[in-house]
């Protein structure tokens, strides 16, 4: 299907967040933000015919485009900066499972079965043990994993509620990506933040921007709108390990069983919840 194509390169294009923010990771988050979605937002140009006035939608639908795009990235960098970051990341990636276990508040008729909560829970163990794979939990309880839940409330709530705003253009996206990425650096600035990039800067940017704050949110809204939420939901249970496998690549690290373990997890959770219809 297409919204499943569509949804694997949202994916992808997600995982590769961690390995370009790695190149990053000197410059402030909130500005990082700002300047990738605002390239990202570049994308729906040629799809809108190059008229913002085809980006146009209702002031609901922008506020929750921003709410979606600016609210997630800032709960997650404010959980990422004040708690320990793959702790932090892990309850980040609770998202997935909120979209398989929150579908039915948002969608008429979608419920949940057996066969989608084990899916959902054995995609979640996966997910857990990909992002945890050679660390060690320290046990210690910080404000920022609260950020961190928060953040995959949003982009899960986001996600369902895409399918409960009416039809609006895809090319709208770039608008949320706009306002988001203005918002961004206006919190960024307010906060007396300054940076001076390089040459080098600005192309990681522009990469971060077209893949995974620009292109991911363009194929994840066709996704969602075109496909089963609850299916592209446990497909997105993948971005952790694929995440996972990029850094390993980056640093040159071997691949350990317990990722070989998340990777059996996550795709047999995929597939035992890909029939959710059945």
């Amino acid at each position: 299907m297409r919204s499943d194509l569509a949804a694997f390169g949202a994916v992808f294009l997600w995982a590769s967040l961690a390995t370009l923010g790695a190149a990053l990771d000197h410059l402030p988050p909130l500005l990082i933000t700002g300047i990738a979605l605002l390239i990202g937002s570049m994308i729906a140009l040629p799809l809108a015919g190059f008229r913002l006035r085809n980006m146009k939608v209702r002031p609901t639908v922008l506020a929750f485009g921003v709410y979606g795009l600016f609210g997630y990235h800032v709960a997650l960098f404010a959980g990422l900066q004040s708690a320990p970051a793959v702790q932090a990341n892990l309850v980040n990636y609770l998202w997935p499972l909120l979209i398989v276990l929150l579908a039915p508040l948002f969608i008429p008729g979608a419920r949940l079965t057996p066969r989608l909560v084990a899916g959902g829970l054995a995609g979640f163990a996966g997910a857990a043990l990909a992002i945890l794979s050679g660390t060690q939990l320290t046990g210690a309880f910080e404000p920022g994993y609260l950020w961190a839940a928060l953040a995959a409330v949003i982009w899960s709530t986001y996600s369902l509620g895409t399918k409960r705003l009416g039809n609006f253009p895809t090319a709208a996206v770039g608008l949320f990506g706009i306002a988001a990425g203005l918002l961004s650096l206006a919190l960024f600035f307010a906060t007396g933040g300054t940076a001076e990039l390089t040459l080098s800067d600005w192309i990681w940017l522009a990469a971060l921007g077209l893949g995974p704050l620009g292109g991911s949110f363009f194929l994840w809204d066709y996704a969602l709108k075109s496909g089963d939420a609850q299916r592209i939901g446990l497909i997105a249970f993948l971005t952790p390990l694929l995440s996972t496998l990029m850094l390993l690549i980056f640093t040159g690290s071997p691949i350990s069983p317990l990722l070989l373990l998340a990777a059996a997890l996550i795709i047999g959770g995929a597939a035992l919840g890909a029939k959710v219809n059945n």
